[in-house]
C-alpha cells in the first residue's frame, strides 16, 4: 500500500506540470489604422452607447425593435445557451458518477427447488485529474461558451450598422427623390415657357421637344427611385423580423451625428471588437485542445467503490441478504497505441498554429476597416465642401442662361446642359452627405460600437 501511495503521489507532482493557463501572444499593433492615423488619445467612439451615438429617436426604435426581433440575433442567443450546457456537463466531470444497477435472478436444477438472488449495488467511479485532462477539456468548454458570446455582441453590433445604413439609405433616397420632382416641376414650366416662345417665333418645335424629352427622363428616374425606396425599405423590414411594410423616418437634412472622429489606440480593438475577441477565444479554444490532446498521453487514475445489498455470497444463498462493499483504484496507461495520440497532438498544435494566424489576420482585417472607413469619412467631407460651392455656381449659372435665353442670344440647349449639370449635383451633393454619414457609421462599427456595454461588465 505504500508503493502504492508513493506512485500516485509522485504521479500527481508530475501532472502538475502539464497545465499551463493560455497567455495572449505577443501581437503588434502599432500603425494598425495606417501611419499618421493613430491617436494618443484612448477616447475612442467604439466605447460609445448607440443609444447616445445616433441622436434620431425613429432609428432607434427600430435599432429596438431589430435588437429584439432579428433572427440572426435569436439564434445568436441560442448559441449561447448551447455553449452554456456544455460547460456546465465540463463543470461536472470533476464529480463522481453514481449509478444503480438493481439485478435479480431465478434458477432451478433438476427440478429442485427455485433459488433466488439478488444484488441492489450502489457504485460509485471518480476519475482524478491528475494531468489535467479533465481541466483541460472545461477550459476548452469556457472558451467555446465565451466565443458564443462574442458571437452574440459580434451579431448584434453588425445589426446596429446594418439597420442604420439602411434607414440612412431611405433619407437619401428620399432627398434625391424630392430633388427629382422639384426638377421634374421644373421642367414642367420649362417646357410650357418653349411652347409660348414657340407662338411667338422665339423658339422652334426641336427646342420644345428636347425640353419635354428631359422632362420625361427625369420622371422615369422618379420610378427608378421609388423602386430603390420600396425595396430599401423591405430589406430593412426583414432586417427588424417584420412584414414588409412602411418605414416611419425623418429627413436627410435633420442627421446629426458627431463631428470628431475619435479611434483611440489600435490595442483597443483586442477588447472592443467582438469578431477580434472571438479569433482569440478560438486560439484560447485550439490550446486547451492541444494540452488535452498531451494529457491524454499520460496515465489516468480512476476509483471505483460499490454498496449495496446481496443474498448472493458466491458459496451459497443468504437470507436476509447482506451489505456489498467494495473499493478500487485503477491507474490506466497507454502503452501502444500505434502513435495516435500522439498524432492527435500533432494535430491540435497544427490547428493552433491555425487559430493564431487567424487572430492575426483578423486584426489586421480590423485595422483595415478602420483606415477605410476613417478615410471614407475625411474624404467625403472634403468632397461636400467642394460640391456645395459646384451646386451655388451651377444654380447661378441656370438663372443667368435661362434670362439671356429670354431676353438676349443665348440658346435653350445652353439652358438644358446648365440644368442637367445642376440636377446631377444635387443628387452628387446628397450622395456625397450620405457617403460622409455611411463612413461615420461604418467606423463606429469598425471600432466596436453598437454592443452590448452593460454585459461587458
Amino acid at each position: 500500500m505504500k508503493k502504492i501511495a508513493v506512485i500516485i503521489m509522485a504521479t500527481l507532482m508530475t501532472g502538475c506540470g502539464v497545465y499551463k493557463s493560455y497567455q495572449r501572444p505577443d501581437i503588434e499593433t502599432k500603425d494598425l489604422y495606417g501611419a499618421g492615423m493613430e491617436q494618443a488619445d484612448t477616447t475612442s467612439m467604439g466605447n460609445v452607447a448607440w443609444e447616445d451615438f445616433f441622436r434620431d429617436e425613429q432609428l432607434k426604435a427600430l435599432i429596438r425593435e431589430g435588437l429584439e426581433h432579428n433572427t440572426d440575433m435569436q439564434k445568436a442567443h441560442l448559441r449561447v445557451e448551447e455553449a452554456e450546457a456544455t460547460l456546465k456537463s465540463a463543470r461536472l466531470s470533476y464529480l463522481p458518477s453514481f449509478n444503480v444497477a438493481p439485478q435479480g435472478a431465478l434458477s432451478s436444477f433438476d427440478n429442485a427447488n427455485t433459488v433466488k438472488t439478488y444484488n441492489i449495488p450502489l457504485t460509485a467511479s471518480w476519475e482524478v485529474d491528475i494531468f489535467n485532462g479533465i481541466t483541460n477539456a472545461k477550459r476548452k468548454a469556457k472558451a467555446v461558451y465565451a466565443t458564443s458570446r462574442e458571437y452574440v455582441q459580434a451579431v448584434r453590433t453588425q445589426l446596429v450598422a446594418g439597420i442604420a445604413n439602411l434607414y440612412y439609405t431611405l433619407l437619401m433616397l428620399d432627398r434625391q427623390y424630392e430633388i427629382s420632382v422639384e426638377t421634374a416641376e421644373k421642367w414642367n414650366e420649362g417646357v410650357r415657357t418653349m411652347r409660348a416662345l414657340k407662338r411667338g417665333g422665339m423658339a422652334n418645335e426641336a427646342a420644345v421637344a428636347q425640353y419635354e424629352g428631359n422632362r420625361l427622363a427625369v420622371e422615369a428616374s422618379l420610378q427608378t427611385l421609388s423602386l430603390q425606396i420600396t425595396t430599401t425599405e423591405n430589406s430593412l423590414a426583414t432586417l427588424l423580423g417584420r412584414p414588409v411594410q412602411k418605414i416611419e423616418r425623418g429627413r436627410l437634412d435633420e442627421v446629426m451625428l458627431p463631428e470628431e472622429l475619435l479611434v483611440g489606440v489600435p490595442v483597443q480593438m483586442l477588447s472592443n471588437r467582438p469578431d477580434v475577441r472571438m479569433a482569440e477565444q478560438s486560439l484560447m479554444q485550439s490550446y486547451y485542445a492541444t494540452a488535452e490532446a498531451r494529457s491524454a498521453l499520460y496515465p489516468k487514475l480512476t476509483l471505483n467503490g460499490t454498496i449495496g445489498w446481496t443474498n448472493n455470497s458466491g458459496r451459497g444463498i443468504v437470507n436476509p441478504g447482506k451489505m456489498l462493499l467494495s473499493a478500487a483504484a485503477s491507474l490506466l496507461q497507454p502503452i501502444f497505441n500505434a502513435g495516435a495520440g500522439r498524432a492527435r497532438v500533432k494535430i491540435a498544435k497544427a490547428q493552433q498554429q491555425e487559430a493564431m494566424l487567424s487572430f492575426e489576420q483578423t486584426l489586421l482585417n480590423a485595422g483595415a476597416e478602420v483606415n477605410n472607413a476613417l478615410t471614407q469619412t475625411q474624404n467625403a467631407r472634403k468632397k461636400n465642401v467642394v460640391r456645395n460651392a459646384q451646386v451655388e455656381a451651377l444654380a447661378r449659372a441656370v438663372e443667368k442662361t435661362d434670362k439671356l435665353m429670354r431676353y438676349s442670344s443665348a440658346t435653350y440647349l445652353e439652358v438644358l446642359t446648365a440644368q442637367q449639370a445642376l440636377l446631377s449635383a444635387q443628387l452628387s451633393q446628397v450622395g456625397d452627405r450620405f457617403e460622409e454619414i455611411q463612413g461615420v457609421v461604418n467606423l463606429y462599427h469598425a471600432l466596436g460600437g453598437g454592443r452590448d456595454l452593460e454585459r461587458e461588465e
